[in-house]
């Protein structure tokens, strides 16, 4: 450090700021005023201001916009003085602060002043494009505004006030006390320059303002404003004059003769009795009026004496009878209507839509049009101001959303002067748009999410407070250090917000959530947005601002995971994987345990297969053992057959011997020779001999065993002592024969074969019970 100046001036003298100005220092101190300092040379700075807030004291001061000074008061407010120490604007209590003890002062890049209290603070739009102008500070009504020579006429609900100008550029800056005009206290409602003369439409008459004074033209109740109708006319009574001037009353049009700088009332429009409040004029032959409720009227002249009137109403191409306002815009003259601006067409004699201002504003409603000197047209939309911009090739809209909701509803008034100066009237007093500056757009758009804040199970937790890093550090996220959101967070809630102070109602966002939509949200003045239920992922919310102008800021972004519920985590897959194996292993088992069961139910099906299969050939083979049996049953029926009449043949053999032999012996007995008995006895003998033969009962005993399963031989293998008589009674009783038939086969009597029979059972040994036919028939 070292000493800049040891001027005596600053010498023991509290210094409260020292500000770097066009190249030069401000030094203020506390009770001895300012000082400027340049070429190693100490300045006091000597003005009436100076004086002033010297006697105030000087808490602090800064620089605005590098070319004035901001200067801290105790009692006065805030000072706004250039180099020279003249006052630019004074800033107190009368002007809307809270206090007038400042303690300190702050321009920020804006160009805004923030001004420390002794008990609070205030912001004030002192680079602000818009200023609001309330004479007097009666907080009235501002209807009418004019400029004319040099002075600025503002016209209230309380009368006329009037301030000098001497700021050339921008008119808000203008220092200047606002003064009534004498003669004017009530209602204004117009202002109006006739070739050089201002004249006022006031509710009690019409006046001509002269040397801060109203002279009355007119004592007619009620003027709602004044058109020239150019072009030197003559009178009813011949005599010339040079202007002839159409006035809007409450009850029709008043004409008025200007004869010089005076103005006479010359008539009243005959059978003309609407209130005339919006008249416009065409090229001078035409005039036209509209009213709110009955339409627009076109007033002809239709000779040298008399003009005729032509009503327009919804039968004329107008939308509506209602609500139409007639406005003269680069010279066309044009109705603003509910549905849009419709213009006059003269060849049809009717009106049509505008296809211009169709294409720009559409069919929304519109209750004023005004043109200004740079060929912009100015509108008014319900309670919102609005102009088509025509500075380039292509015409734009560009609405003033500061002034909505401020505008005098249903007396709107646009009175612009340059690109500097828009004069538009307020509810309360009226507003100087410095549409030049407004256009600059000289502030750096930005937009920053101040929280993010996650909710759920009735409680919630800040994710982000707004910083990434210190606060006067460059702040962006690190992309590997994203924050995680569980699952539990069911509603993830973002603030936004750009720092443009006085500027918010020009702002709107837009803002979109990479991750879960690609497209852009809606331009909104919301500045918060809510996501619920977010599905997991990896997320980036974006957010984007512009102004009312169309400009654009970067984006700002916050980037996050949502991580997903327990049942999705990593550990939860691996746990998903362990059980899919352990399910594909008890399926791999229970597929082998229901393989073995289906192969076991299958071998025994096939053991039920094979069994039912050797039924089936035990059945076959059954039924060809049977088949067989009965085959063999038929043999032995046909070798019984044969046994039997093999059998027959002997009985019958047998009898037919016993026949002869009886004959023979009766004739022995009958014969008397000897020769013939000793024949006859030698013939019974050979009989006898061939009885007693075995061939016969050898063929017999060979056929019975082939049909009786060897039944002969087995008989004499279990009884052997059985003598030859005995098997042929065994064989004769197992054929089943009689008595009388075994009689004549063994040629014994019948007592005989009886006889036989009961030494055969004893030879068998068979008790009394049993049958020797069953017995025989078992071996």
């Amino acid at each position: 450090w070292q000493i800049l100046t040891e001027a005596s001036l600053l010498k023991n003298v509290e210094v409260t700021s020292i500000l770097s100005l066009n190249g030069g220092i401000i030094v203020t101190t506390l009770k001895n005023g300012i000082y400027s300092y340049a070429n190693n040379q100490v300045v006091k700075i000597q003005t009436p201001t100076t004086q002033l807030i010297e006697s105030q004291r000087i808490y602090s001061a800064t620089v605005i916009d590098n070319t004035w000074i901001g200067i801290a008061t105790t009692n006065a407010g805030a000072m706004i003085i250039d180099s020279k120490g003249e006052l630019i604007q004074s800033l107190t209590k009368t002007e809307g602060i809270q206090n007038n003890n400042i303690l300190n002062i702050f321009s920020d890049k804006q160009g805004n002043l923030w001004l420390g209290l002794n008990n609070g603070i205030d912001c004030i739009g002192f680079n602000n494009a818009i200023k609001h102008i309330n004479p007097k500070y009666q907080d009235a009504s501002a209807y009418a505004t004019i400029i004319h020579q040099n002075k600025l006429y503002v016209g209230t609900s309380s009368g006329l006030f009037s301030v000098p100008l001497t700021e050339k550029n921008d008119l808000s800056f203008n220092r200047g006390t606002f003064s009534p005009i004498a003669n004017t206290t009530g209602q204004v409602w117009n202002l109006s320059e006739v070739n050089g003369q201002l004249l006022l439409s006031h509710h009690e008459g019409a006046y001509i303002i002269k040397d801060d004074q109203a002279k009355v033209i007119s004592n007619m109740t009620g003027f709602w404003n004044f058109q020239s109708i150019t072009g030197i006319q003559n009178n009813t009574d011949g005599n010339s004059f040079n202007n002839r001037v159409v006035a809007g009353n409450y009850k029709g049009l008043a004409f008025f003769n200007q004869i010089g700088n005076q103005f006479e009332l010359s008539n009243l429009l005959p059978d003309f009795t609407q209130s005339s409040r919006y008249v416009a004029v065409d090229d001078g032959t035409h005039i036209w009026v509209s009213h709110p409720f009955h339409g627009v009227y076109k007033v002809a002249k239709e000779n040298e004496s008399t003009e005729k009137v032509k009503i327009y109403t919804q039968s004329n191409g107008l939308p509506s009878t209602l609500n139409n306002h007639v406005f003269k815009v680069k010279n066309e003259i044009l109705i603003a209507t509910e549905k849009g601006v419709y213009g006059y067409n003269e060849a049809k004699d009717i009106f049509v839509i505008n296809q211009f201002y169709q294409n720009l504003l559409g069919e929304q409603s519109l209750r004023y049009l005004k043109e200004d000197k740079e060929g912009n047209i100015w509108f008014i939309h319900e309670k919102q101001l609005g102009v088509i911009d025509m500075s380039s090739k292509t015409p734009r809209i560009i609405y003033i959303p500061e002034l909505n909701n401020k505008l005098l509803s249903g007396f709107e008034l646009v009175y612009p002067v340059d690109e500097s100066n828009i004069f538009v009237a307020g509810e309360s007093g009226l507003f100087n748009l410095n549409y030049k500056k407004y256009k600059k757009n000289d502030y750096e758009l930005q937009v920053h999410i101040r929280e993010v804040r996650i909710t759920g199970d009735n409680t919630d937790s800040l994710l982000f407070g707004g910083y990434f890093s210190g606060i006067n550090e460059k702040q962006a996220q690190n992309k590997n250090s994203r924050p995680e959101v569980a699952r539990k967070w069911q509603l993830i809630h973002f603030e936004f917000s750009s720092a443009l102070f006085g500027l918010q109602k020009n702002l709107e966002y837009s803002y979109r959530l990479n991750g879960l939509e690609n497209n852009w949200s809606k331009w909104t003045n919301k500045t918060e947005k809510e996501y619920t239920s977010l599905p997991p992922g990896n997320y980036v919310f974006e957010i984007k601002v512009r102004d009312n102008l169309g400009e654009e800021s970067e984006v700002d972004s916050f980037a996050f995971n949502v991580l997903p519920p327990w049942y999705r985590s990593t550990w939860a897959y691996g746990l998903y994987f362990a059980i899919f194996i352990l399910i594909i292993l008890l399926i791999t088992k229970w597929q082998k345990g229901k393989f073995i069961i289906q192969q076991q139910k299958h071998n025994e099906e096939q053991e039920k297969l094979n069994y039912l299969k050797q039924l089936e050939i035990d059945k076959a083979e059954g039924m060809l053992t049977e088949i067989q049996n009965e085959k063999l049953q038929v043999e032995i029926d046909s070798k019984n057959s044969e046994l039997i009449n093999f059998t027959m043949h002997l009985v019958q053999k047998g009898e037919l011997l016993t026949d002869l032999k009886s004959h023979m012996s009766k004739m022995t007995k009958l014969i008397d020779s000897p020769i013939a008995q000793e024949e006859l006895k030698k013939m019974i003998k050979v009989i006898n001999d061939a009885d007693k033969m075995d061939k016969d009962w050898e063929n017999f005993t060979s056929h019975f065993d082939k049909a009786h399963n060897s039944f002969t031989v087995n008989i004499k293998e279990k009884f052997p002592k059985l003598t030859a008589n005995e098997l042929k009674l065994c064989t004769f009783l197992r054929v089943n024969l009689t008595t009388k038939e075994i009689a004549q086969l063994m040629n014994i009597s019948m007592r005989g074969v009886e006889i036989s029979r009961y030494r055969l059972r004893k030879k068998l040994n068979l008790p009394t019970e049993m049958s020797l036919f069953d017995f025989l028939n078992e071996i």
